[in-house]
């Protein structure tokens, strides 16, 4: 499944990716799983979610630390590097922009609008990517993965433990 990928490529990648995913961190993972997984063949799906289990345990943003390890496994400490800075370029440009901007249109009903459907559409796009990260862990262990699914969830939301210590625990 290993093919070598050029640091060109890398960055071209995640500069596009970073570029047009909208909505934090959880939202570039099926983008990533897309384009490195299915399209490019380059990481496997085991791999894949190890990259999210240590990028979602790590401070900072989820998009840049998912970028970055998934450079690093592509071609180590370059790549790391080379997939950082494609990711941090369109943040800083999108953030410039609305800094200059935001006054002309912050009450816009269009641009209200739109925001309103990125959001729906980011909803749909995170409940597939949970629903097919189960479903992966499912098949490999399905009463540990369950039992573990079911309790993160309950900790979570009834319980109201915070998401550090539920990481911690398992």
């Amino acid at each position: 499944m290993k093919k070598n990928i050029s640091l060109l490529e890398i960055f071209l990648t995640f500069l596009k990716i970073n570029t047009f995913t909208f909505g934090g961190g959880y939202t570039i993972v099926p983008v990533i799983r897309d384009e490195f997984i299915k399209k490019k063949k380059l990481i496997d799906e085991q791999e894949m979610l190890d990259i999210i289990a240590v990028a979602q345990s790590g401070p900072g943003a989820m998009a840049i630390s998912t970028s970055l390890l998934t450079g690093y496994r592509l071609r180590g400490f370059k790549g790391a590097a080379t997939a950082l800075v494609a990711s941090v370029i369109p943040c800083l440009v999108i953030i410039t922009v609305v800094y200059f901007f935001y006054d002309s249109f912050r009450d816009n009903p269009l641009v209200n609008t739109i925001m309103i459907g990125i959001g729906g559409t980011i909803s749909a796009v995170l409940l597939i990517t949970v629903y097919d990260m189960a479903k992966t862990q499912l098949k490999k262990r399905p009463m540990y993965s369950s039992i573990l699914m079911v309790s993160s969830f309950v900790a979570s939301y009834i319980l109201k433990v915070s998401t550090i210590y539920i990481i911690i625990s398992l």
